[in-house]
């Protein structure tokens, strides 16, 4: 009979790139993710003015078919094509791809902020095919209540890349104040 505290499995990549390559799983899922719901939302909910919307839980969370031609918060969208195409096409681009050459050549990030870096790579790539393929712009379709905070009632709708590039960037930046923090604590011997 096998005990189960006998078996540890642990997952620790035997390649030295492996720790980087593993993570860009993320990038692919969130790009995946991103475009099959965008896909279903196209097909599923008409794109109409007034929005069509889809109660998911009450009015706290709906989905709904929206398109932006601009960037967060549809800044831009009354830009002309030519600056929204090098501004919200071209310049992101670039940024993504300088990114991830960072990221393949630093030897110093922690797992978490490769796989954090991973998710807002996926995010921007996601929200990039949009902009490239779709001439209506990038596909928001998620809507959730705000309660008035920051004197919103809704949030600006938005997708999977969006949250793909908020969460993981937060855990990015949590996970830099943390770093900091613990090389003071062992320079100081705390």
């Amino acid at each position: 009979m096998i005990d189960s505290n006998t078996i540890a499995v642990e997952f620790k990549p035997t390649h030295p790139k492996a720790k980087k390559i593993i993570p860009l799983i993320l990038m692919i899922a969130v790009i995946l993710a991103d475009q099959i719901t965008k896909i279903i939302i196209t097909k599923t909910i008409p794109l109409a003015f007034p929005p069509h919307i889809v109660s998911v839980v009450g009015d706290i969370i709906q989905l709904t078919h929206v398109c932006n031609p601009g960037i967060a918060f549809s800044i831009g969208q009354g830009w002309s094509v030519a600056v929204r195409s090098v501004l919200f096409r071209i310049i992101p681009l670039i940024v993504i791809i300088l990114v991830l050459a960072v990221y393949i050549r630093n030897d110093t990030f922690t797992q978490l902020q490769r796989w954090a870096i991973a998710g807002i790579a996926g995010g921007g790539f996601g929200n990039l095919i949009d902009r490239f393929f779709r001439k209506e712009g990038v596909i928001d379709f998620i809507d959730v209540k705000f309660y008035g905070i920051l004197g919103m009632e809704r949030w600006p709708t938005f997708n999977v890349a969006d949250a793909a590039v908020v969460v993981c960037g937060i855990l990015l930046i949590v996970s830099f104040i943390i770093s900091v923090k613990n090389e003071k604590n062992a320079g100081t011997g705390i």
